[in-house]
């Protein structure tokens, strides 16, 4: 039996270990998954924690091993919508648990040695444990580096008084980081703004203090905000993205995807589709569903929209769909709850995204040469869709609230708009020669695989 497990596993013989630790939602544990898949394929061994709050399946990572910690959260803590208050928590109820699986890790001497902790840099507490058991601890930060700049910057936003956000003040510039204006800045609706302020911070400053800082994205993309970054930040920085480029993963979805997207897109022409999605957590309420039901219905191209159980306030699906409004687009419009999305992304039947700009979505759209409509809901969504539409120029903005005249007159400027696209398909291209031998990230990549040999 020994010599069959032995047959097994042949390639973790010799090769050095990693322990990953993603922050629980899903557009954490995708980048950590696919960095994962990226190291594995240089040589190392991955072993991922994971607490069993939202946990990826380990059947569609068969060569990682999979460590379950207890979170502690509640039924209520677990579902509670306040974003901050859930990672206030998790960051207290974890350390224990955590410490305790990495010690028993680190103590097991019938694997390979552990090289170093890559966490996700919104688990602060991971830097005091990494710490005192001796271990050199690295951080994926999940977001873009120009959002990143702007949350190293909440110091000074406080002492000018940008934050908290007036109402008054939304239209104003930010005159310590252009493009920005004052709406444009990361914050998130939180019953507690304090709390908020010590998570940016944490995660700030302990990623200063970490052994070095992963990036999905590529030097092209914000060499500016890495330049920031550079001057500020005395540890080795490795932006080494787009990660889902590298080459093809298992999908790490915690929602089963729909796979008829696909056949209905495979029915389209080239460049015809919308494709809608706001992401795993944003929420909208019942006139603003309507208002885009309706925005995609009179715009009179077809269109493939996610609608995740639970993204309208007050309604599991559909329910507030008025009566026959499926039926009257004629197959026009194909909704589902879940999409493979780099699929979906990378089908020449779609010509544009609507997207909450999330970090992951934004750069899936870059990667592709897809142009966006921007609809950002919370944190660094706001600062990703000032990009996307003023500095990088490959998307329009839907601002001052959802108006289905609005969105119409968005969707017509976006399709029609060739410009646009002739730059989008460049930022593609870009992303593209990035990874290629010699490029930004395939060189960045290099030197992470040296460094971290050199623990």
């Amino acid at each position: 039996m020994e010599n069959e497990r032995d047959a097994e596993t042949p390639k973790r013989n010799g090769r050095r270990r990693l322990v990953l630790f993603p922050l629980p939602f899903q557009g954490h544990i995708n980048p950590m998954l696919q960095l994962a898949n990226i190291l594995h394929s240089n040589g190392f061994s991955i072993t991922i924690i994971h607490t069993t709050f939202n946990f990826p399946n380990p059947s569609n990572h068969p060569h990682f091993t999979f460590v379950p910690i207890s979170d502690g959260l509640s039924e209520t803590e677990a579902s509670n919508p306040d974003l901050i208050a859930l990672l206030s928590v998790l960051n207290l109820k974890c350390v224990k648990p955590f410490e305790d699986c990495l010690a028993k890790l680190l103590a097991d001497v019938s694997e390979e040695p552990i090289t170093c902790l890559i966490s996700d840099a919104i688990l602060p507490f991971t830097r005091a444990v990494a710490e005192r058991l001796k271990l050199p601890r690295i951080v994926l930060r999940t977001g873009g580096v120009s959002s990143f700049v702007v949350f190293a910057a909440y110091p000074i936003l406080l002492e000018k008084g940008h934050i908290p956000i007036r109402d008054s003040r939304l239209e104003e510039l930010v005159p310590e980081l252009p493009p920005l204006r004052i709406k444009d800045l990361p914050v998130i609706k939180t019953s507690n703004p304090e709390a908020l302020y010590e998570v940016v911070n944490s995660m700030v400053k302990e990623t200063k203090a970490s052994s070095g800082l992963i990036w999905n994205s590529f030097e092209e993309l914000e060499q500016p905000a890495l330049n920031a970054l550079r001057q500020d930040f005395p540890i080795p920085i490795f932006p080494i993205g787009p990660f889902h480029k590298h080459f093809p993963t298992s999908s790490s979805s915690l929602i089963k995807e729909d796979q008829s997207s696909i056949s209905w897109l495979n029915m389209q022409e080239p460049n015809s589709v919308i494709y809608v999605s706001f992401g795993s957590i944003a929420a909208i309420d019942k006139t603003e569903f309507l208002e885009i039901a309706w925005g995609l219905a009179n715009s009179k191209r077809p269109f493939l929209w996610v609608v995740r159980p639970g993204l309208i306030r007050g309604s599991y699906w559909l329910e507030p769909l008025p009566n026959g409004f499926l039926e009257n687009l004629e197959g026009r419009g194909h909704i589902v709850q879940w999409a493979p999305q780099q699929e979906v992304l990378c089908h020449p039947a779609v010509g544009a995204f609507w997207t909450h700009n999330g970090w992951n979505s934004t750069m899936e759209s870059v990667c592709e040469g897809v142009p966006m409509i921007c609809m950002p809901c919370f944190t660094d969504q706001l600062v990703n869709a000032r990009y996307v539409s003023n500095v990088w120029r490959v998307g329009v903005q839907l601002e001052n609230g959802l108006e289905r005249g609005k969105i119409e007159k968005a969707i017509g400027r976006l399709m029609e708009d060739k410009e646009m696209r002739g730059r989008a398909l460049q930022w593609k291209e870009k992303a593209n020669l990035s990874l290629r031998q010699g490029g930004s990230s395939y060189q960045s990549l290099q030197c992470l695989i040296s460094y971290i040999s050199t623990f």
